[in-house]
This record gives structure tokens, sequence and C-alpha cells, in this order.
């Protein structure tokens, strides 16, 4: 009963996804977002589309996941990657002022190709994780409610990565804004049913959340929002569906929508990582992926809400990765034709990827984050140095920072190997996340630094 009440709900959220879709799609409106008509998104259509796509399904999972563990600690550290929109806002009101059209469009006129491509290779490995994780809570959620079904979760996977692959590829980014409107305000609702019955339970208590240690205690909790703070700056300029949103419309609505967006998703991640701190004071063990814990702890119709919430947040994710990946193919990378069927031939790319990965064993959600966020750290130095003090970082510099945190990355992702172990710190996961990410900041501003300087000593001479 639960599974049908799931796929109902589920349901009727795709229908009205497909319904949403534009009917007619142009090549602007594909790649730019513009409505038939050619007008740009407004306010609340950019407002929602952003916070729909960034309290995506793994961001979810890992808000409740940190709550679990490391109490309102983990919860809050994950909080703090939404400091990302006024960040990001910040960089894309530089960069429009520069008179660039775009991130990469500022980096290649002081990189060049080299600089780009570096850029790019980051981003499409983003939005490739965008794609394996949402497909991937898909599984999780659907191996938890239908145990006795083999390969529920691969099966279900594959129906959401070709529903949601068949609306995207029919209007691109404009099909994606529409949409997300839709699933953003059915999200709302139904996470408000399940968040209200939360706060309404009898063992639930606001000053025990805001003071929880979590499962595991806080300690790590403290260390990840350290790691946090050092990686938010450059997070938001390596997640291409934000900066996408960044110029779509003029500057004053742009700069409004990340303000708005900031807010409202910040306050759903917090509300969120509640469910995963009550699950701990509670003293409900952990099972799969915290699915099974609240399957336990909440009546079904509360627990059917919850996984309907992710299941809207994981679709609304896709169809936006997507969108982002047919204009990075096309637009930037040049790959293939600037036409419908180019941008659709890179959906379909991207859509296979992530689905293929979903096969390889790794389930714990944050390293994809963490991955990502420590191999965008080099643009931190480049776009303090070059954006806001506007020294003239060379080259080589950029690639320096890049190559730092290339390593970082993948020193952390190898950090169960016995050589990349042997220089890290032995203490927890978390704990060498913020040595590597200090690390990398550390080369990154240093090469910037003395490349700009060395820059300024030579126009000096002429």
């Amino acid at each position: 009963m639960l599974e049908l009440a799931v796929i109902g709900v589920f349901a009727l959220v795709v229908i009205a996804s497909l319904a949403a879709a534009p009917r007619r799609a142009t090549i602007e409106g594909f790649f730019g977002g513009s409505s038939a008509e050619g007008k740009a998104p407004g306010l609340w259509t950019l407002v929602l589309s952003q916070v729909t796509t960034w309290i995506f399904a793994r961001s979810l999972m890992n808000s409740a996941i940190l709550g679990y563990y490391y109490g309102i600690a983990g919860t809050l550290a994950y909080a703090a990657y939404y400091l990302s929109f006024l960040t990001g806002g910040f960089i894309v009101g530089r960069i429009r002022q520069s008179g660039a059209q775009s991130i990469q469009g500022w980096i290649s006129a002081r990189f060049g190709r080299a600089g780009a491509t570096s850029y790019n290779i980051v981003i499409a490995l983003r939005l490739l994780s965008e794609v394996f994780a949402n497909l991937l809570v898909v599984g999780l959620i659907f191996s938890a409610i239908m145990p006795e079904v083999t390969g529920a979760g691969t099966g279900a996977i594959l129906v959401v990565a070709i529903l949601g692959l068949a609306y995207s590829a029919w209007g691109g980014l404009s099909a994606a804004l529409r949409t997300d409107v839709i699933q953003m305000l059915l999200f709302l609702v139904v996470f408000a049913v399940a968040l209200v019955a939360l706060v309404a339970s009898p063992e639930f208590s606001f000053s025990a959340v805001l003071t929880a240690d979590g499962a595991s205690g806080s300690r790590n909790g403290w260390i990840l929002l350290a790691v946090a703070f050092l990686q938010v700056f450059s997070y938001p300029a390596h997640d291409p569906v934000m900066m996408d949103r960044g110029f779509l419309s003029d500057e004053g609505t742009t700069r409004k929508s990340f303000l708005h967006a900031f807010w409202i998703s910040t306050l759903c991640i917090l509300a969120f990582g509640m469910f995963g701190i009550q699950a701990s004071l509670v003293g409900a063990e952990y099972s799969n992926e915290l699915l099974g814990t609240w399957g336990v702890m909440f009546p079904p119709w509360v627990f059917v809400a919850l996984l309907v919430s992710l299941l809207i947040s994981a679709l609304s994710t896709l169809d936006s990765a997507l969108a982002s990946a047919a204009r990075l193919s096309v637009e930037e990378l040049r790959l293939v034709p600037r036409s419908l069927t180019g941008g659709r031939v890179a959906m379909v790319v991207f859509m296979a990827a992530g689905a293929l990965l979903t096969l390889w064993g790794n389930k714990t959600l944050f390293d994809a984050v963490a991955v990502s966020g420590t191999a965008s750290m080099f643009l931190t130095p480049v776009l303090v140095c070059g954006l806001i003090m506007n020294h003239q970082v060379p080259l080589w510099s950029y690639m320096v920072s890049f190559a730092a945190a290339i390593l970082g990355a993948a020193a952390y992702f190898l950090r169960t190997n016995d050589l990349v172990a042997a220089i890290l710190p032995d203490d927890h996961k978390y704990v060498q996340l913020l040595a590597i990410s200090a690390t990398v900041l550390v080369v990154g501003f240093a090469a910037a630094l003395i490349g700009g300087a060395m820059r300024a000593r030579v126009a000096a001479k002429r």
C-alpha cells in the first residue's frame, strides 16, 4: 500500500511536469530559457527554479544524515553551503559588470582556451555527479519501500531517467524553468505537511533539536562547518545550474532572485535536517540512508510525504542539470551543433552516463559534494585576486591553483589508499577534508599573488 501511494503521487507530479513543459521548442528557449514570445524569466520563476534545483534530493538526504550523526552542527554545516547564493550572486554581479556574459566568457578573456577548458572539465564532472546522485536517491527510495522486489531500485532509476529526459529534451532550459516552478510549489506543500506532523508530535522539542549533538557527537559537524566556510566562495562558481540562471534576466531581477533563493532554500535545508536530528534524539537505529529509520519513526502518510518530497526534488534537479549539460556541450565546448538535436544528444549522453554510475558501489552521498567542492576551490584565489582585487593573474598561476584543487579532490576521494593515507592527518575524514581545503587555498593564493606581483613589476618597468 505504501509503495502504491508513493508511486501514485509521484506519477501525478510527473504528469503535471509534462503538462507544464512548453508545447513548442525554440533554440533560444532551449539554451537561453526565454519564453515562446522571447521574454526572459521573471523574478519568482528564477527564485523557485534556483531553490528547487539547489534543495535537490541529495542535499535533503545529506542534511538529514549529517543531522542524525552530528546534531545541529551537522545540519548547520550543510546549510552553510547555501551561503553560495550570496557569494554566487556577488560573483555574477561582478562578472556582468565586467561585460562578460558567462563565467566561461570571463575566464576565457583572461586565461584563454586552457583556462576555459580546465573550468569546463570541472563543471562537466559536477553535472555528471548531479545526475548520478539524484538518480541514486531515487533508487534508494524504491529499494527501501519495495525490498521484496528484486531490482526495484534499478528499475525506478531507469523509469525516472527516461521520464525526466523526455520533457527535458523537449524544451531544454525553458522546460526546466517552467517545471521547476510547478515542482517547487508541490514540494513546499508536501514537505510542509510532513514538517507540521514532525513539530506537532509529542516527542519533538525545538530546544532539544537546537542543542542536539547527534548519534556520533558534534565535533565533526563543527569541523565540516569550517570546511563549508572555506569552500563557499568558489562552490557556486562551479555550479552551472546556478551560474546559468545568473545571466537570464536583467541585473536587478537576478540580484533579488539570489537573495530570495538564499533564505528560502536555507530554511528548507534546516527544516529537513530536523528529521535526521529527531531520529537521533529518539534513539532510532540508522537504516538505509535514514529511509528505513523514518519508516519506523513516522506514520505511513508522513513517511510517504517525505519520500515524495525527495522524489520531486530529484526530478527538478535532473531537468536543470540536463539543460546546463546541453548548454555546456553546445555553447561552451561546441561538441555538437547549436540546434535542438545537438542539445538533446548532449542530454541523452549525460543522463546515460549518470544512470550507469549508479551501478557503481559508492553510496556515500556527501562524497560527491566534498570532491566537487574541493575541485572548485581553484576558483577562489582566481576570483578574489582577478575579479575583486583586479590583479592580472597569469595563466601559470591559474593552472597551479587548478592542479592543487584537482589533487586535493583526488586525495579526498582516494583517502583510504595507503599512500594517500600516509600524507593525510590520521583522523576523521572531515578533519582530512579541512586540511586538504586549507592547503589548496594556501597554494592557490600563493600562486595568484606571486603571479600578480610579477606581472605588476613587469608592467611597471615598461
